[in-house]
């Protein structure tokens, strides 16, 4: 219920995008919830399903129209994610199905669609991934588009001119609606639902522009034109801000772009810390088109490239020469600096593809990345072949995600034996000599990561997994989330344990979760002796600056007596002493 008065309160969520933001709210509409049933009569059936594809037409035409006018130097993203959109349109579950349902249940085309894609929808709620579980959020934006034409919404939003700069509030903001509403002022969103991995955050990073997500009622409890503060670096929006804070705010944002144009300085600058100790600080992609972001962030390599991307929302798996295009196209553009390619890291999920992919009561710990690709060997061969043909063009590495066996990881490289041996036979170029990695997720594989170390080129600590994992916590699960703490001293212990088994073996440790992005944390990870980081290439800027302060000698002690202390109510106030060095 909208308060019925002006009164100041704070809302707090997940930032996205950091910076801060101060304008007015311009509330953007929820065709989803307008949606009712009602009973079509037999005669009208046809009529009905011709209603529903016409709408898909022009949808299809307002997305092809917003990708063909896309500026060349918008962020690369956007292009992508329209085509993503075009693709879940085109998926059968999604364009027929909802067709079935007005035949079978004489429905209308608005209910058919939304109870198809509830379904679709449930289906990735299954996903443990974070990342892929978000894609879901495509589907709904993709969704509601068609419904707002339905129901003979504009496509469009008009916004009246104003004079302060729009924050937009939405239920969800899909990419094209982003598009749309940045020939306004647009100066930052917020959003009742999403994640930081969602399509939606990934394109507020890569506009730079301050978001929060995951707020619940935003759109319930803002009124249209209120004047709001976002502060994507905290989570925190301030709904009609008395003077006093709007005032503490307005500074806050002049040192917030300053700060941010001191780091554009940096962009250029080696990452060598104080002593003379050079860092490498890599980025994360999920799409090639994203190594655009990576340029223009300095990072020195591609620590992750996720390949779930071209898995998702389909019903065939990417062919062998799908892949290799894909991955031939990063390692190009990156010009032969580094490209490590993570094979499949899918959940049992019926979606991806059911007629290979089965399904399990526990995605989290049941048949997912390694496993499944193991008991999938044909997919885990394609993939494998492309990954090493497209290694003949660039610098090409391989990480297996989620080991926890020895014998898990023996049984890959076989694979990836009868992989080359198969191009040797059909005479086709790869690096012989690529590296190979694994990542350490899981405390099995962190109690073992010298065993690793002395099999694998490499080794990759992904963050996020481990401390669920080790703290068994669902990171989905709100009534726990908030025990999810990267500086449990059970988890810095397992990731000091790992760089340290690495570093003895000579053998290079990055740590490619959440983590590296946090300049809180990158003096901490310094310490424990880490010298490889892949993160957001948003965040590459701020975590350089941390290690340009730092000098080793000076917070390796510090660093160490955190990691020996038991009592995690003392860790903070270390960590802020540590950071002040």
């Amino acid at each position: 219920m909208k308060p019925a008065f002006k009164v100041s309160f704070t809302m707090h969520g997940v930032g996205v995008s950091r910076g801060i933001a101060i304008g007015q709210a311009h509330l953007v509409s929820n065709a989803l919830i307008e949606v009712v049933q009602y009973e079509v009569p037999n005669n009208l059936i046809a009529d009905e399903i011709k209603r529903l594809e016409k709408a898909f037409k022009v949808v299809k035409h307002d997305l092809e129209t917003i990708r063909k006018e896309l500026p060349s130097s918008g962020p690369a993203e956007l292009s992508a994610f329209v085509s993503t959109h075009l693709m879940i349109m085109a998926d059968h579950s999604l364009a027929e199905t909802p067709k079935e349902i007005i035949k079978r249940e004489q429905c209308n085309a608005e209910w058919a669609l939304k109870q198809q894609m509830e379904e679709i929808v449930a289906q990735f709620d299954k996903i443990e991934d974070e990342y892929l579980r978000e894609r879901k959020q495509d589907v709904v934006q993709v969704v509601e588009r068609i419904i707002k034409v339905l129901l003979g919404h504009p496509s469009q939003v008009s916004i009246k001119a104003q004079e302060s700069a729009i924050i937009l509030v939405a239920h969800d903001l899909s990419p094209a609606d982003a598009i749309q509403f940045k020939q306004h002022q647009f100066a930052a969103f917020i959003t009742d639902v999403g994640g930081a991995t969602s399509h939606t955050a990934i394109l507020a990073r890569s506009m730079n522009i301050p978001s929060i997500v995951a707020l619940q009622k935003s759109r319930e409890l803002i009124r249209d034109g209120e004047l709001i503060i976002v502060d994507g670096s905290q989570g925190v929006v301030i709904v009609s801000p008395s003077s006093e804070t709007l005032e503490e705010y307005k500074l806050r944002q002049e040192q917030w772009e300053l700060e941010e144009q001191k780091l554009k300085r940096i962009k250029l600058n080696k990452a060598v810390t104080m002593d003379g100790t050079a860092i490498e600080l890599h980025a994360n992609i999920e799409v090639p088109e994203d190594v655009v972001q990576v340029k223009a962030a300095g990072a020195t390599g591609i620590g992750l490239y996720r390949t779930e991307f071209l898995f998702m929302n389909r019903r065939e798996m990417p062919d062998e020469e799908e892949q290799f295009i894909a991955y031939r196209k990063v390692a190009k553009d990156m010009k032969g600096l580094p490209v490590t390619i993570r094979t499949l890291d899918l959940g049992a999920d019926k979606e991806m593809n059911s007629d290979v992919v089965r399904t399990c009561t526990n995605p989290a710990l049941g048949l997912r990345a390694i496993r499944l690709c193991l008991s999938e060997p044909q997919i885990f061969m394609a993939q494998l072949r492309a990954i090493l043909r497209a290694s003949h063009f660039g610098n090409i590495k391989i990480l297996i995600p989620m080991l926890s066996s020895l014998n898990e990881l023996r049984q890959s490289l076989q694979i990836l034996e009868r992989a080359k041996q198969s191009l040797r036979a059909e005479k086709l170029p790869f690096d012989e000599d690529i590296e190979v990695g694994g990542m350490i997720e899981v405390p099995a594989a962190a109690l073992c990561a010298e065993a690793f170390a002395r099999e694998l080129d490499f080794l990759s600590i992904g963050t996020n997994d481990l401390i669920q994992y080790s703290l068994a916590i669902d990171r989905t699960d709100d009534t726990v989330s908030h025990l999810y703490n990267p500086v449990h001293p059970a988890i810095m212990m397992l990731i000091e344990m790992t760089i340290r088994a690495g570093n003895k073996l000579g053998k290079p440790v990055s740590v490619c979760g959440e983590m590296a992005g946090d300049e809180k944390l990158t003096r901490l990870l310094l310490g424990f002796g880490l010298r490889q980081f892949s993160m957001h290439p948003s965040n590459i800027l701020s975590v350089k600056r941390q290690v340009l302060k730092s000098n080793l000698p000076d917070i390796t002690s510090t660093a160490r007596k955190i990691l020996n202390n038991q009592d995690v109510d003392k860790i903070e106030p270390l960590l802020q002493k540590l950071n002040l060095q």
